[in-house]
């Protein structure tokens, strides 16, 4: 952790247990707690959804629940987040931490391919998603969902900065750095959206639709 990144943790709200359980266990009991959203990036969250008032938040790459229990616990009474989740191996530990922050009625946890759970929540309508799951398939996510979404309703993309590996020049060509190009360059060009990319964490692409 870098001195501008340490002094935005120290100077903003602190987790709550449940969030500090979560992390200490992601590092834990799996070999990707880099991939965790981190205290900042989780008070962003949290704070949106206080200040966007969505009924019903879609999220995609649960991981281990932080970022999840972040988002329910910004949501207003009758509030639900559906989040998807692929690796059937970190459920005790997604659903343990859900126990401990008292969210478990507040969100729908689905285990499966996203683009399957996608299909099946077709009916679904939503005033937010948050996007953090493979970033290979960054923009087939986004085509399946976008008509989910309410017109003024707002996207979150994670990583999409992708340790500033999408600025260098030439760029790399693996398939995860060319997937968040090409979805960036995708969400710039598409005229139903208005976007900004802010430098939080690995980067976010705040996305709204137009309507």
């Amino acid at each position: 952790m870098d001195a501008v990144e340490k002094y935005m943790e120290d100077k903003s709200s602190p987790e709550s247990a449940a969030l500090q359980w979560v992390r200490k266990q992601t590092f834990l009991r799996t070999n990707y707690g880099r991939m965790l959203s981190g205290p900042v990036q989780g008070r962003l969250l949290s704070l949106l959804v206080k200040m966007l008032r969505p009924a019903r938040i879609l999220e995609i790459g649960t991981f281990t629940g932080y970022s999840t229990i972040c988002l329910a616990e910004g949501l207003e009474p009758g509030g639900m987040v559906d989040t998807l989740e692929i690796n059937d191996e970190l459920e005790d530990l997604i659903l343990e931490g859900f126990a401990m922050a008292g969210v478990n009625d507040r969100v729908n946890l689905l285990i499966g391919d996203a683009k399957l759970s996608l299909k099946s929540l077709s009916e679904n309508r939503y005033d937010l998603v948050f996007m953090d799951a493979n970033k290979r398939e960054y923009s087939e996510y986004f085509d399946l969902f976008f008509d989910m979404v309410n017109p003024g309703g707002f996207i979150i993309a994670d990583n999409v900065l992708w340790d500033g590996k999408v600025c260098m020049d030439p760029m790399p060509q693996d398939r995860q750095t060319r997937g968040i190009d090409d979805f960036n360059r995708k969400i710039k060009q598409d005229p139903r959206v208005e976007s900004c990319i802010i430098p939080i964490r690995d980067g976010l692409n705040l996305i709204r639709k137009i309507g």
